[in-house]
């Protein structure tokens, strides 16, 4: 009886046999949960951004400190971040099959129990942050705003994907600002290019719900893009592919980025070309195989770097 009460606990969108479900105690499972430790990819795609702008603005190797600190914070934000989501979505994902067995609408985890946990993971982020210089301190800290109504625009805009990109790419300027305490041309593409990679990525995945979505009025680029997906898609990972090379140009990378970052090219198309967008399971796997492009796009500049 106990194994199949654990089993009714896990969300169904998690990955079979992750750490959380095999590993975590369990007074910790429902936060782990909450926080998305089931599920690395979101903090992977929070964190890449970070250690790209981190790369691109350091001379040779890139800070092994700034790139652990970018982690921590990466994954404390990232799980806070789906905490303030799912604390204003709850009631959405009472309603769709794939999250209703979330900790909040399945009851694991009380509303009350989640605004406390969400403060925590934002004291964690603080204290990373506080390690940074004044420039980068206050540069991150405007992107609370962006975090905060971003759970909000998929109920007035078919266009949350973007507001999504705005806030989950600000690590696109902060690695940068952490290494010379001020912005210039180069982070800012990398920035505009990560927007347009999260909108395409973020449509890939918002294609598992738009059935759901449909039925319950939340908007989203899945369903305003529908059968023209591929075409837009090409637009935006063409967008995102340009924005990068023209940054590493700005910063002066040397040859070897250049074919490295092909192959993260490569890997977009191979995302495009394979997409079936009444796949579910097939959406889901395109979307995880951004974390793989992303370290694909680091190595490119690093080695644009180094070589």
């Amino acid at each position: 009886m106990e194994e199949r009460a654990e089993d009714r606990s896990r969300v169904a969108d998690a990955p079979p046999k992750n750490w959380v479900d095999a590993h975590a105690p369990a007074s910790l499972r429902p936060y782990a949960r909450l926080a998305r430790l089931d599920r690395p990819i979101g903090w992977w795609l929070l964190l890449l951004p970070c250690w790209w702008s981190v790369a691109l603005a350091s001379e040779g190797w890139p800070s092994p400190v700034l790139l652990v600190l970018f982690l921590i914070g990466a994954v404390a934000m990232r799980g806070a971040g789906c905490t303030w989501n799912d604390i204003v979505d709850r009631d959405i994902d009472a309603a769709v099959a794939r999250t209703r067995s979330r900790p909040i609408p399945s009851g694991a985890v009380s509303v009350k129990q989640a605004w406390a946990f969400l403060l925590l993971q934002c004291l964690i982020g603080l204290c990373v942050l506080l390690t940074f210089n004044s420039f980068a301190i206050w540069l991150g800290l405007s992107s609370l705003i962006l975090v905060a109504i971003y759970p909000s625009m998929k109920r007035i805009t078919y266009w949350p994907q973007f507001v999504l990109g705005l806030a989950f790419n600000w690590g696109a300027l902060m690695g940068w600002a952490a290494v010379e305490e001020e912005l210039s041309l180069a982070p800012i593409l990398l920035y505009l290019g990560a927007i347009a990679w999260t909108v395409g990525y973020d449509t890939i995945y918002a294609h598992q719900d738009k059935e759901d979505d449909a039925l319950i009025g939340v908007k989203s680029t899945a369903l305003k893009f529908g059968a023209s997906t591929k075409k837009y898609l090409w637009a935006f990972y063409g967008a995102m592919m340009a924005a990068l090379v023209a940054s590493a140009a700005v910063a002066g990378l040397g040859f070897f980025f250049y074919p490295v970052a092909a192959l993260a090219a490569a890997l977009l198309v191979w995302q495009i070309v394979t997409l079936d967008i009444d796949d579910p399971a097939r959406c889901l796997r395109l979307f995880r195989s951004n974390r793989d492009f992303g370290l694909i796009v680091f190595a490119a500049i690093v080695a644009g770097q180094i070589a």
